[in-house]
């Protein structure tokens, strides 16, 4: 262990690595957008089927939140961050052996169960190694390697199927980089900051001094999660309203791109590449702009919640704009814009270290992902069910304005009241 007198940054290079592990995430996750119009037509698939199988994912990867999140705290984050990449990898390469809907729906169902304990290992991990004027840059790196892996499967995945005219191919070679990944999360990652040997006593004390939030969930505290009942409903309507407008775009943008704009498989994944750049660079603003508020004085929970409200706002007159917009390059300015402000909704992994217990983090993250699991079941369905009773693609964005309004009232419903500050010291184990 080190000795410096300097403290070391072990706690960003692990966050560096829950960054990666999101970035596989999503390009795994993202894959069968960008494939789906060629596999569609292979297997020759309804729009209904379509959403059905886009949404399939969340089924398990909501259900399995709870239950993930109670295992976290049971068994730690290290143990259940390198199963969950593990078999994610083993059942994303499964995916290239589909041969029709149901076996790539069984597949989807798989993944998601596989991958339900990121999330929220990683929001516990923010608040076991982060102080509480890092959580805000801690929450978006991890968060961003959402959008970044958006951006980089558009890319990757549409020029791999063209270059190795084979999507079966192109998605086995992504579960065997998800299979070596867990090596890594497991070689690297530590429940506790006392447990990793690179960590020296500089490092330990900086973050222990801030291991406890200034603020807390106003109202009667529940036993369940730690938080207040009205400000837990209102945390979890807002999280699935903004999930609904991510997963939304990252399920039927392509389709939208294709439909509404035009647009053929390389001009899809170069768009898609450019919107979910501008989303992670969004995302990482967010977070150093929120953590620089709070360095000034500005109360936590106002700041987050002034951020979180322009970033509903914006995507609100964006998505609202979109069906007046007959040029292709403006409608994808348009969503790079909308992105950009929406992945400030990267700062909700703020929320479970404002507004409960250490003990409790694990539970209340994964009641905030399954949340935001049923925003990603419930918008692949009803646009599919839209699409086939006729609405046209110019009309969808409409239906993601709407999300953002709700993600705007939720935010605004969480209220969080100013206490003493309390520093407790990381127990060494």
């Amino acid at each position: 262990m080190h000795t410096d007198n300097r403290p070391t940054r072990v706690r960003w290079t692990l966050f560096f690595i829950i960054f990666a592990l999101v970035v596989i995430n999503l390009i795994d996750r993202v894959s069968l957008s960008i494939a789906m119009p060629t596999i569609a037509a292979e297997f020759n698939l309804s729009p209904t089927l379509q959403g059905v199988i886009l949404s399939c994912f969340f089924w398990a990867y909501a259900l399995l939140q709870l239950p993930g999140g109670w295992l976290i705290d049971r068994y730690g984050p290290r143990r259940m961050i390198t199963f969950s990449t593990f078999f994610w990898g083993i059942f994303q390469t499964l995916a290239a052996l589909a041969t029709g809907g149901i076996s790539l729906l069984l597949s989807r169902v798989m993944l998601g169960a596989a991958e339900a304990p990121l999330f929220p290992a990683g929001g516990k991990l923010n608040a076991m190694w982060l102080s509480a004027n890092e959580r805000g840059r801690g929450a978006v790196l991890m968060d961003c390697g959402g959008p970044i892996g958006a951006a980089l499967g558009g890319l990757i995945i549409a020029h791999l199927i063209v270059m190795l005219g084979s999507w079966r191919l192109v998605f086995a070679i992504t579960g065997v980089a998800t299979l070596l990944m867990s090596w890594v999360a497991w070689r690297w990652l530590r429940d506790d900051p006392a447990q990793h040997p690179e960590v020296n006593t500089a490092e330990r004390a900086l973050i222990a001094a801030g291991a406890q939030p200034a603020e807390v969930a106003a109202g009667p505290v529940t036993r369940g999660f730690g938080i207040a009942k009205p400000m837990l409903m209102a945390m979890l309507t807002g999280r699935a309203a903004w999930a609904m407008m991510f997963f939304g775009l990252l399920t039927w943008g392509p389709s939208y791109l294709a439909h509404a704009r035009g647009f053929d498989l390389i001009a899809i994944g170069n768009a898609t590449f450019i919107i979910f750049l501008c989303g992670a660079v969004g995302s990482l603003s967010g977070g150093f702009l929120l953590d620089a508020l709070v360095k000034r004085g500005m109360k936590h929970g106002r700041a987050l919640k002034g951020l979180l409200a322009i970033s509903g706002t914006v995507a609100l007159v964006a998505f609202l704009s979109l069906p007046y917009l007959r040029s292709p390059i403006a409608a994808v300015a348009v969503l790079c814009i909308a992105a950009f402000f929406l992945m400030w909704g990267s700062l909700y992994w703020s929320l479970p270290a404002l507004l409960t217990t250490k003990e409790k983090m694990g539970l209340a993250g994964g009641a905030m992902n399954m949340a935001g699991s049923v925003g990603g079941i419930v918008v692949p369905l009803l646009v599919g069910i839209m699409l086939q009773l006729g609405v046209h693609y110019d009309s969808i964005p409409l239906f993601f304005a709407g999300c953002s309004a709700v993600y705007v009232l939720g935010t605004a419903l969480i209220g969080i009241q100013q206490r003493a500050e309390v520093t407790t010291c990381i127990t060494v184990r």
